[in-house]
């Protein structure tokens, strides 16, 4: 960071009265200086290169250039911290994650009307993500350019044994490195469940892209739906999601809890369940984030006598809920991002 006393933030909207809202959200609070706001990226692209600012906040649909095209230019010149702020649209929304994709640490979704009347309860949200931002470790996304098709097969039930389980949670950096893992397993796997940090629209549009890009067959998951051999379920963003045990096999509990640790779906209620209905036929993996859920739920899981994985420091965007873990001593294995697919492997055959 350019000020250890500040985190200096440059604004770029093409709203007036967004730049005028965030820009007073950060004045609220003296960790932080706004060293100046862009109308558009072409400005902004001046800005950068006179000030040095920490971490960009970033909208989607802007003149000249739009907000991705941006960040794409810019992770590949000039990688920084940026957390995309913009509206929860279904356009957006599909943007939103593609930035995720080229290395935005993380987002806030701005209501479409009312802004006013909405932005007492996203600034705390807005500080606290570009805070984070400014101390994540920028990661790019880079695919592997020969990767063939992923294959589909169909998974027997002789190879994959159906009683085990393997839990993921993530939040912050958690779709790149979720991809990296999920990209590299072979559809002979147990029954994945995941929980990444999303709001709804999000987790859907996630899911399918793991589906494209997996061998495993992905999807957002369903209430009382299987888990199965060959399948990864990721959690609905707004709802908590358990594992449970029926008619000899584990079926997904979707359903409108309360938030856990200010989040739903939490990590800590998926791997509680876990650690509950499967005990040692699992593991538990735990990858980068903010924050510290999942860490008690890892431990639990590590108790009941589960395989329990974390993300190492120096591959984690955000190192909060695997340090956590790590404290605890939930996890019985630290490991680097790139070593996860080989171990989770490892432990299947």
């Amino acid at each position: 960071m350019s000020d250890a006393r500040k985190i200096r933030v440059l604004i770029i909207d093409d709203s007036a009265l967004m730049r005028q809202l965030l820009t007073a959200i950060f004045q609220e609070d003296s960790t932080f200086e706004v060293v100046a706001t862009a109308a558009d990226p072409l400005i902004a692209r001046r800005k950068i290169k006179e000030l040095k600012p920490d971490v960009l906040t970033l909208d989607v649909e802007m003149p000249n250039m739009d907000g991705i095209t941006f960040l794409e230019k810019l992770m590949r010149l000039r990688p920084m911290p940026v957390v995309m702020i913009s509206s929860m649209t279904q356009r957006n929304a599909e943007a939103t994650f593609r930035a995720l994709e080229l290395g935005a640490v993380d987002f806030v979704t701005k209501p479409v009307n009312g802004i006013r009347d909405h932005i007492g309860e996203l600034a705390h949200e807005i500080r606290t993500k570009v805070r984070m931002a400014a101390t994540a470790r920028i990661r790019i996304s880079i695919a592997d350019p020969v990767s063939p098709p992923p294959d589909k097969a169909l998974v027997s039930s002789r190879n994959v044994t159906s009683d085990g389980v393997i839990a993921i949670g993530a939040s912050a950096g958690g779709t790149q490195a979720i991809m990296t893992i999920l990209r590299h397993l072979p559809a002979q796997m147990p029954g994945i469940a995941i929980v990444q940090h999303m709001p709804p629209k999000f987790t859907a549009m996630f899911a399918d892209h793991l589906n494209r890009v997996s061998a495993l067959d992905v999807r957002e998951a369903t209430d009382g739906e299987k888990l199965c051999p060959g399948m990864a379920r990721v959690a609905p963003g707004g709802r908590q999601m358990e594992l449970a045990r029926e008619q000899g096999g584990y079926v997904l509990r979707v359903y409108d809890g309360p938030a856990v640790n200010l989040h739903r779906p939490s990590v800590d209620v998926l791997f509680r369940s876990v650690a509950q209905m499967a005990a040692a036929k699992t593991m538990g993996i735990l990858l980068t984030g903010m924050g510290n859920d999942g860490a008690q739920g890892l431990k639990a899981m590590h108790t009941a006598g589960a395989h329990t994985l974390a993300q190492d420091e120096a591959s984690s965007v955000v190192f909060g809920m695997p340090d956590q873990a790590i404290r605890l001593g939930a996890a019985r294995e630290v490991l680097a991002l790139e070593r996860i697919a080989e171990r989770i492997r490892q432990w299947s055959a």
